[in-house]
């Protein structure tokens, strides 16, 4: 039998699968998968035996319509694909898994629990709801795999990029922190100022490097922010993504918004320690098996407006961004002590 299965963004999300495709790969080694992602993401995946990958080209080739039928083409190729798994949901996977449907092949999609977390958001409940990688485990279920997910690390860099890694980072004695200080969404963001001044908090008590990530279009804020932060060393752009995962590997603990690199962190095992405002994990995107103390926001009960929204998008109601402001670095700084981790 084969399947064929669909996430091709966003980064956080498309690490996300690792938990759920890796229980596929271990518990049916009879099933063959075939994952529809971007090469981008390749690094993800590297560990899981027997997957898979094709790569779509949505900028020329499999542009549009025409483009998406040339891919149904291709795909078809590559052998008889007995369930389409679209853990997407997005136009271009509906169009394609439509495709696959009308030549007799099954097909099940992600339940993305919309109406659940507009409940959230609009503060008709505050329940937890069912985290990313349990409702990608529930189209596979659907589907008739029933998947027991495994404990970590979901992502486990090769043994190379963590020797290449460690190299160029120079990871050193003492406490070796990973800090992510910024998110795609403006409502997701902790200020700056409370970052550094949380890391200088740091550095007078305990021995502590930092390594800063984030994405290309961050790197001038990251060279920045180094500059202001004594033992702190940039990432971004010396590392390929499988060099930073296996950085991510050696740290102690990484301090992170809600974004793409809490998911990758929380995924090869490390400690993560997760700031949030407007967002929230109870709506399902929190760092996978990570205790619940170790996310760290304004409580409900004093600031009832939170979370306002799922993803990040939007403006503040308020207009003060009090979720994130009302948080400061000495309540960030004594939760780490309370859990010890520093």
């Amino acid at each position: 039998m084969r399947l064929l299965v669909i996430r091709t963004s966003a980064m956080g999300d498309v690490a996300l699968m690792t938990p759920v495709l890796k229980g596929m790969r271990e518990q049916y080694p009879e099933v063959e998968l075939i994952l529809l992602t971007r090469p981008a993401f390749k690094s993800f995946f590297t560990s899981i035996d027997g997957l898979k990958l094709f790569y779509p080209d949505f900028k020329k080739r499999h542009r549009g319509i025409q483009g998406l039928f040339i891919l149904f083409r291709e795909l078809r190729k590559q052998g008889r694909i007995d369930y389409v798994i679209d853990l997407h949901d997005v136009i271009r996977s509906k169009m394609l898994r439509f495709f696959f449907w009308v030549n007799g092949t099954d097909v099940e999609k992600i339940n993305k629990g919309r109406d659940e977390k507009r409940s959230v958001i609009r503060g008709q409940k505050k329940e937890k709801l069912s985290h990313s990688v349990e409702r990608y485990s529930g189209v596979f279920e659907r589907a008739g795999f029933k998947i027991t997910l495994s404990d970590g690390p979901w992502i486990i860099p090769a043994s190379g990029a963590l020797d290449k890694a460690l190299r160029i980072s120079g990871i050193t004695d003492g406490i070796n922190i990973g800090v992510a200080p910024y998110a795609k969404h403006d409502l997701k963001m902790w200020p700056e100022e409370s970052m550094i001044q949380l890391l200088k908090m740091i550095s007078e008590k305990f021995n502590a490097k930092y390594w800063l990530f984030g994405g290309k279009e961050e790197s001038e804020k990251l060279i920045s922010f180094q500059k202001r932060v004594l033992g702190s060393v940039v990432l971004t752009g010396k590392l390929q993504l499988e060099e930073e995962l296996a950085v991510m590997t050696g740290l102690d603990f990484m301090i992170s918004m809600d974004s793409s690199n809490m998911h990758m962190a929380a995924l090869t095992g490390t400690k993560v320690i997760s700031i949030w405002g407007a967002t929230d994990p109870l709506t399902g995107f929190g760092a996978w098996k990570q205790p619940e103390d170790y996310s760290i926001s304004i409580p409900f009960n004093q600031l009832a407006c939170r979370p306002c929204t799922v993803y990040g998008k939007g403006k503040c109601k308020r207009k003060d961004h009090a979720c994130m402001i009302w948080l400061t670095p000495e309540m960030v700084f004594q939760r780490l002590i309370n859990l010890k981790i520093l």
